[in-house]
């Protein structure tokens, strides 16, 4: 066969859209190094992957799956073997902040013996943040 038409290829794959979906994909296995099953005779990659899918040279259900693996955006979750360790332990804040309220604050800062207003306490922790506060 000297030149594809879409007519050769359409009687093995009747729906267009697919036609293009699967060429295109066997197209972009063939640029990543996939052997061909026809000769190349100086043809683009997208011929060759039609001419394939004219001649029947293909596994179109292998084809079509790599096609739904390619598009997915979500990764197959890889086999894990190992058991799973926490690594932030639960009994502490990993940030040195506690769920205290800066009036809370300040009046255990006040039975230690140093006197802050709340005022000043809020703006010590926003200062030692860099101006990021939870609100």
């Amino acid at each position: 066969m000297a030149r594809v038409t879409v007519e050769d290829c359409v009687e093995q794959i009747p729906n267009r859209f697919e036609l293009v979906l699967l060429a295109a994909q066997r197209a972009r296995n063939i640029s990543r190094g996939a052997t061909l099953t026809i000769d190349r005779d100086n043809d683009k990659n997208p011929v060759v992957a039609l001419r394939e899918v004219a001649d029947q040279t293909l596994d179109l259900p292998g084809l079509e799956q790599d096609l739904v693996k390619s598009l997915s955006r979500v990764p197959e979750p890889e086999p894990v073997d190992e058991e799973v360790v926490d690594l932030i332990p639960t009994d502490q804040n990993i940030f040195g902040l506690h769920d205290v309220s800066v009036e809370e604050e300040a009046a255990a800062l006040a039975a230690e013996g140093e006197e802050m207003t709340p005022d000043d306490i809020a703006a010590a922790i926003e200062a030692e943040l860099g101006g990021r506060t939870r609100r």
